[in-house]
């Protein structure tokens, strides 16, 4: 079900809060933007749309954007409804007509094919996902877009970097761009950098209509969960320490780890030249943080 933009309203006046905060998630997508190349001229951006204030706040700042870049790209809006019981199938068509938006709902009761195949209170994310992930492959192929955006921040890549760490023994986060393993799809995530606790402001300041997801959200044995309670338990040990883990996910040093993919660790020798620095660098890195 696709519906045409009616004509945009005009933005709404903010009061001072919500502008500052607005002006500060601005600058850090616009950063991720620049930074990784995520839009470009001439884009058709697919806007994944859940109800929740993520995906909520990444629609809101890409159509400030789009109003206030050098550059043209258009934005739609997609949600797949899952068909959850009880999910109010109103709200998002409602919302994105009242704004303007050019928006698509893509209908399939993935709810019941996972009820089906998960057993009772174990985690439903994994099938869940995958099973969203290829239906929205196939709905920007058919709507022409040339990016599809999600709403994962800051918080959501160093959870990842964790789950990883834990359960799967792999140094992987989620990317700010990422190309599909058949190619034909690029992904991008422009709140990258943006605090999840930002963003809950700024959907209350905002005061999106917040659709709960009660296919997975409740419940409480979801690994990410404890990792994001563990986290929280240390920053409060540590204060900043989490905004050491992120900057940690653009400051590699593939000679300091093991995978010999990475370095050719085999072929390092010894010698008179001045180019291996790799022992320099770390106690250089570690005297400027003691």
């Amino acid at each position: 079900m696709s519906h045409s933009a009616s004509p945009s309203h005009p933005p709404v006046k903010l009061d001072e809060a919500t502008e500052q905060l607005q002006t500060k998630l601005l600058r850090l997508v616009g950063e991720t933007i620049a930074a990784y190349g995520l839009i470009a001229d001439g884009d058709k951006i697919m806007v994944c749309l859940s109800g929740g204030k993520d995906s909520y706040a990444l629609l809101d700042l890409l159509l400030v954007l789009k109003r206030r870049a050098p550059i043209h790209f258009d934005l739609v809006a997609v949600n797949l409804d899952q068909k959850q019981p009880g999910f109010p199938a109103h709200v998002l068509p409602d919302y994105l007509s009242h704004i303007g938006v050019l928006f698509h709902i893509e209908t399939r009761d993935t709810y019941s094919i996972v009820k089906r195949l998960i057993p009772e209170g174990q985690t439903t994310c994994s099938l869940c996902s995958r099973l969203r992930r290829g239906i929205l492959y196939r709905v920007a192929t058919e709507l022409g877009a040339t990016k599809i955006a999600l709403g994962h921040h800051r918080d959501d890549l160093v959870e990842t970097l964790f789950l990883n760490l834990f359960y799967t023994g792999k140094l992987k986060t989620m990317p700010p761009k990422l190309r599909s393993k058949d190619g034909r799809h690029v992904v991008i995530r422009p709140l990258a950098a943006v605090r999840e606790s930002d963003l809950a402001r700024y959907a209350e300041l905002r005061a999106f209509p917040i659709i709960p997801c009660d296919l997975c959200g409740s419940q409480e044995d979801l690994k990410r969960k404890q990792v994001k309670e563990f986290l929280r338990e240390w920053e409060q040990r540590s204060p900043g320490c989490t905004d050491s883990m992120f900057a940690a996910l653009s400051n590699v040093a593939p000679p300091l780890l093991l995978d010999r993919r990475l370095f050719d660790f085999a072929g390092l020798h010894a010698s008179d030249q001045t180019e291996g620095q790799e022992d320099a660098w770390l106690d250089q890195d570690l005297a400027s943080r003691l």
